[in-house]
């Protein structure tokens, strides 16, 4: 069963679509990282290291239940035939995981795609139309431009798709969900990458997409990640977003640690 938190009168579940090994060894990942940032890192999540020092990297989506609103951030690696297969490990189980927790996607209101990367966006199309037929799926303006720019798979895969079904809202910066919800935009990893806030009773919680993708960038904010498409200004975002989230005591809801809630 996915976990669940609850954060005043909202819900906010882990949905779970893979896991595997990281495509190339974790210090090439995280080239500046010191013998002693990995292990605090793996004493922090020591799920995500495997017994020969290998990254083992998890595939996560969030959804977020409040009154009668449901959003689902992230569509994670997608089925066999998406554009992860080149290295992540498909078929993913998102629709699986949503089942478990009683979500039938023609429910979901809103997708909040974080960034364009293929393990964020698998399960936002299938079979030729939207995975999600009834939702609204948010993306920055910023990362559409990217999309645009540098030809990433996410394009004709989700984007080019969603955009002609009317489907694709291009937001710019910050953006209000819901009473204590909304949508941050936190670039750096990619142009236009966007984070989800929520805020209720007191509790923050912080879904973060890719703003971090190890516990290394968790305990040493500053570590650099080779697949960052702006390194300088995704460590200036994560730095920030950070230090605030640990003045609130706020818990991360984290797309590849081990466990899907790290409260800071």
């Amino acid at each position: 069963m996915p976990l669940q938190r609850q954060v005043g009168e909202a819900t906010i579940i882990a949905l779970p679509d893979g896991e595997g090994p990281f495509f190339e060894p974790r210090t090439k990942a995280f080239p500046t990282a010191t013998p002693d940032d990995w292990r605090r890192a793996d004493e922090t999540d020591p799920a995500s290291v495997t017994a020969g020092g290998d990254w083992l990297l998890r595939f996560r989506c969030f959804a977020i239940r409040l009154g009668d609103r449901t959003v689902v951030v992230d569509a994670g690696i997608g089925p066999a035939d998406s554009p992860a297969a080149a290295w992540a490990p498909v078929p993913g189980r998102l629709p699986a995981s949503l089942a478990e927790v009683g979500i039938d996607p023609a429910e979901v209101d809103t997708v909040v795609l974080t960034h364009l990367h293929t393990d964020h966006i698998g399960w936002a199309m299938r079979d030729g139309g939207a995975f999600f037929p009834n939702a609204r799926y948010l993306m920055q303006q910023a990362e559409i431009a990217a999309i645009k720019e540098h030809g990433a798979p996410a394009g004709p895969y989700a984007i080019e798709p969603l955009l002609a079904a009317g489907q694709l809202d291009a937001i710019d910066g910050e953006h209000r969900l819901a009473p204590g919800l909304r949508v941050i935009h936190t670039p750096g990893h990619t142009p236009g990458h966007q984070s989800v806030l929520l805020e209720d009773g007191g509790e923050t919680v912080l879904v973060t997409g890719d703003l971090l993708v190890h516990a290394v960038q968790l305990v040493t904010p500053e570590t650099a990640y080779t697949h960052e498409m702006d390194p300088e200004v995704a460590r200036t975002t994560r730095v920030a977003v950070l230090r605030d989230a640990r003045a609130k005591g706020a818990t991360l809801a984290v797309s590849h640690l081990g466990d899907p809630f790290v409260t800071l």
